[in-house]
């Protein structure tokens, strides 16, 4: 990768599934080649072949992941990610008419990388370690909200024709509650069963408690007063059995999931950082590494990573008008983590749950209040990633008292 007073051309590439367009200009702002190429191998083969008469160039590309950016950082020219908002505005300052092509949007990037570029940062290939880790938790939080879906149209089935299973069970997130759909399909199946048969289901998948036990087998008694006629039964029975083999295989694959994102979190030296903050746990701490990765570099301060996460409010001021909105554009994985990691904390970090009640007193709702929080947590995540230090309480606090913080006043409030 060249610096950027090595670079002599600036290219734009446009990017597809299938096919790229990729325009050049020197240093005047000419255009010297451009050319669309397949994404194939033999495609390319010849993107890098035209790329020879170029040995100093940086192109310029709306994404920062994908298989064409792994394409580009494999070859020796300096790659910057631009954000598809100033892409498009770009490809507006070149054509104000609104004409749009490959080759303008392609033109409008390179030229933007010609006259900006120097305050802009290039892309740096990952650590391949960190990068299949954020895929698996990524993936992972993507099957979890399929069987999120799963679950939600099973209960729907189980509604119209099996209300005391819904009953009987709470949490249908368990493979205990697929299982009983299965052992006991329909009311009619449940009550020939009979008590023994009840008894040994709730042993078998540790469900005996002296506290439910009894209540449950009260509403296996009378599961039949009340369900689907016996055609809504048939139908309906039959899809809930076909929900729950598909529930049986996702959550065997999501525990494979689970594994082997720990087991390589722990292989990373940093996962001792990320693994001592309160309320991280074992599935967001890997999940808040793989998203902010290893360089330390990446982020100059802890602003930069409050963006990203989402969790730094979009600030508006024009004369006397000022205001702050939500932010949009970020990385929707890191904010949807901060959320749930901001929640958790609270159970463990006195400061945190004061300073959540705090926002809540204010006629903040739920989710403004963990968004602060979460914005306050993240600064002290880039501190110690930064320094490289764990997350210590009394340290914590010992800093709150130096500089007189707010939120300690409001812990011993």
């Amino acid at each position: 990768m060249k610096t950027w007073k090595e670079i002599t051309h600036c290219g734009g590439l446009d990017w597809a599934k299938n096919k790229h367009y990729l325009v050049i200009l020197n240093a005047e702002g000419r255009i010297v080649a451009e050319f669309g190429f397949e994404h194939s191998a033999e495609g390319w083969s010849q993107f890098r072949e035209k790329l020879r008469a170029f040995p100093a160039v940086a192109i310029a590309v709306e994404t920062n992941q994908g298989a064409a950016v792994e394409n580009l950082l494999q070859t020796d020219c300096t790659v910057y990610p631009v954000n598809p908002r100033s892409a498009c505005h770009y490809r507006e300052r070149k054509r104000p008419s609104g004409d749009k092509t490959d080759a303008v949007d392609a033109w409008g990037l390179a030229d933007a990388l010609r006259l900006e570029g120097a305050t802009w940062k290039p892309l740096t290939p990952e650590d391949p370690h960190i990068v299949q880790l954020r895929l698996l938790c990524r993936d992972e939080m993507a099957l979890i909200a399929q069987r999120t879906a799963l679950v939600n149209q099973l209960q729907q089935a189980l509604y119209e024709y099996y209300p005391a299973a819904l009953e009987a069970f709470e949490e249908w997130t368990q493979p205990a509650a697929w299982a009983f759909v299965a052992a006991f399909p329909t009311t009619h199946a449940l009550i020939q069963a009979g008590r023994r048969k009840w008894e040994k289901f709730l042993h078998v998948h540790r469900l005996w408690r002296p506290t439910t036990a009894e209540k449950r087998l009260e509403i296996f008694a009378r599961a039949d007063q009340f369900c689907g006629a016996e055609a809504v039964t048939a139908a309906k029975s039959r899809l809930a059995l076909t929900y729950v083999p598909m529930l049986q295989v996702l959550q065997k694959r999501l525990d494979e999931y689970r594994v082997r994102i720990e087991e390589l979190f722990r292989q990373h030296p940093d996962h001792q950082w990320f693994g001592s903050l309160p309320g991280a746990g074992a599935k967001l701490a890997p999940r808040l590494f793989s998203e902010i990765g290893s360089d330390r570099g990446r982020f100059e301060d802890a602003n930069g990573l409050q963006c990203l996460a989402g969790t730094a409010p979009v600030r508006y001021q024009s004369g006397q008008i000022n205001r702050a909105r939500l932010r949009y554009a970020c990385n929707k994985h890191l904010r949807y983590t901060v959320h749930l990691w901001a929640d958790l904390s609270r159970a463990s970090c006195p400061w945190a749950q004061s300073y959540y009640e705090h926002h809540r007193e204010k006629g903040r709702g739920h989710a403004d209040a963990l968004r602060r929080l979460g914005n306050r947590w993240l600064k002290i995540l880039w501190k110690m990633w930064q320094t490289r230090t764990c997350y210590d309480a009394d340290q914590h606090t010992r800093n709150q008292t130096e500089h007189g913080s707010w939120v300690l006043k409001l812990e011993n409030a």
